[in-house]
């Protein structure tokens, strides 16, 4: 099921809003523009037209996996769905949902909401602009020298690969997500530097994803540090 506006807020927002109202799973809402978009640790994110502002509701059962592993479901996801509309395109997926090009440049942000027994999961994908006066080093498909689909036929797409990974991850556990993620993010050793909420600052090198899907950080000591919140940097 799909809506669409010209102009919203938040698509997250909205859709949050909806839930008390009794809005079904598989609702996907986009917008061409958001006025107030938002990512992860309350950063701004940045709408200009012709990209991808979209959100969708998943209902809570009681035999699904831990609801926060979902975030892995949305990247596997988002990271078929782009491949599928522009196979040129070399991606990577960085803990625990960002999709990055081979070179470490953000294509493409999620922001994942909980309210009573739904969770929310807005997704933002890069398809014709790379936003300016970020701070961080962004890319779009076309940038990365395809031709990107427009933002309806795009979010078309990635709801009917989104469902079909919910119900692997619904039949097989968060590990069968956690396996299909690994083989998309960046390899084994890969240098991170990891900030954590308190304001530590770790410096270690990727080793892959705990039971739970938390970041499995090598430090230089050799000894495995897990994850479970950070803002992570590619070195």
């Amino acid at each position: 099921m799909f809506e669409q506006v010209p102009l919203t807020g938040s698509t997250n927002a909205d859709l949050l809003e909806r839930i008390s109202l009794g809005a079904p799973e598989g609702l996907w809402l986009r917008a061409d523009v958001q006025a107030s978009g938002r990512g992860r640790l309350g950063r701004e994110w940045v709408s200009p037209v012709g990209n991808l502002y979209a959100s969708c509701i998943v209902r809570l059962q009681p035999a699904d996996p831990p609801a926060a592993t979902l975030a892995f479901v949305a990247a596997v996801a988002t990271y078929e769905a782009i491949t599928t509309s522009a196979p040129a395109v070399g991606l990577q997926i960085k803990w625990p949902n960002d999709l990055l090009s081979l070179s470490g440049e953000k294509l493409c942000g999620m922001l994942l909401e909980r309210k009573d027994d739904a969770v929310v999961i807005g997704i933002g994908v890069n398809l014709a602009h790379a936003p300016e006066g970020t701070g961080r080093a962004v890319t779009s498909i076309a940038r990365l020298g395809a031709t990107p689909m427009l933002p309806q036929p795009f979010v078309e797409l990635l709801a009917k690969i989104f469902a079909d990974q919910l119900v692997i991850w619904r039949t097989y556990g968060a590990e069968a997500i956690f396996n299909a993620w690994k083989d998309r993010a960046h390899p084994i050793g890969t240098p991170i530097t990891a900030q954590l909420p308190g304001g530590e600052v770790l410096v270690g090198t990727y080793d892959g994803l705990s039971d739970e899907g938390a970041l499995r950080l090598r430090l230089a000591d050799g000894s495995i540090r897990a994850i479970h919140a950070a803002d992570v940097f590619l070195v």
